[in-house]
Order: structure tokens, then C-alpha cells, then sequence
């Protein structure tokens, strides 16, 4: 099952609790999924999701949760910029699978649902995202029909002598 969030007071604190979990979870195992310096803490993980739960808004950005059970399986995070020049695309950030829920499907379900609701709900033409290379990421969003566009060599650094490529992607809708 899917849900959105696109008001912040529409959160309860049990699922808050969830999301900063999961994102705990994932980060320690290795997920590229924005903190970059495992191992992480709720403590640590909590504010930046209180950031972005606080920012959602019909308009602006979204949580798409998968649930299985009534539990956050995994989530994304979908955002515009309203500003006329750029407001006909958006950025997919965060894409996460709770590691006791991996090889079910769910964050490919996750980057179907994004889709539809991104063309259907938002109004957009486009969706773009970022991933950290070396990690096969472009693999999985290219099976998806996200095509790579470009790469910033080395643009990320995540030990000495472990620098990854950022790997841009877009998906027309």
C-alpha cells in the first residue's frame, strides 16, 4: 500500500518514528541515502527529517511511504520548484527500502508510484535524481527507463582513496 504526505501535520509521531528509523537503518547499512558517514543515530538522523517533513506541501514536495502490514516499508521524497522558468520538473531524493523488507520490489514500486503521482498529481514532465556510483544505483533506475545524462567524476568522497562519481538521471514522463 502507498501513501502520501504533503502536509507535515498530516505525520503522526509513530510514523515520524518510523521514517527516522528506516533512514538510521539503511544509512548503517550502507545506503546511499544522505548521510554519507555511517554510522548515524536517531539523534542525528531526526532533525533533518523534521526539516523535511516540515517543508512538504501539495505543491513543493511530497513523501510517497510504501507500507507493508501498516509498517513503512520504504519512502522517497519528491520536490518542485514552483518558479515558472523550472516548475514543469522535479527531484526524487532519499529513495530508501527498510532492510528487512529488501528484494520484495518495493523500491522499484516506490520509483512507479513517484512517477505517476509526479505526472499525474503535480502536473510535471520530468523527474530528476542524483545518485552515488559504485553502488549500482544506475542499474536499478535504468531497468526503471531513467536515463544517465551525466556524471561529476570524483564528486564525492567518502573515505581517502574512496571517491564516487554523482550520476545524474532523468525520466521524462
Amino acid at each position: 500500500m502507498f501513501a502520501q504526505i504533503t502536509d507535515g501535520r498530516e505525520m503522526s509521531p509513530d510514523l515520524r518514528q518510523e521514517l527516522v528509523e528506516c533512514w538510521v537503518t539503511v544509512t548503517n547499512a550502507g545506503g546511499a541515502a544522505g548521510f554519507p558517514f555511517p554510522p548515524v543515530t536517531s539523534d542525528e538522523v531526526a532533525p533533518v527529517a523534521d526539516q523535511l517533513i516540515a517543508s512538504l506541501d501539495p505543491e513543493r514536495g511530497r513523501l510517497l511511504l510504501a507500507l507493508v502490514g501498516g509498517t513503512l516499508a520504504g519512502w522517497l521524497n519528491v520536490r518542485r520548484n514552483v518558479d515558472p522558468l523550472i516548475a514543469h520538473w522535479g527531484t526524487v531524493h532519499h529513495v530508501q527500502t527498510h532492510t528487512s523488507f529488501r528484494g520484495r520490489g518495493i523500491g522499484a514500486a516506490l520509483m512507479r508510484q513517484v512517477r505517476q503521482v509526479a505526472r499525474e498529481e503535480m502536473g510535471l514532465e520530468q523527474l530528476r535524481l542524483a545518485a552515488r556510483g559504485g553502488v549500482g544505483l544506475e542499474d536499478f533506475y535504468g531497468r526503471l527507463g531513467w536515463k544517465e545524462i551525466g556524471r561529476w567524476p570524483a564528486a564525492l568522497r567518502l573515505a581517502p582513496g574512496d571517491d564516487r562519481d554523482e550520476i545524474l538521471m532523468v525520466l521524462e514522463l
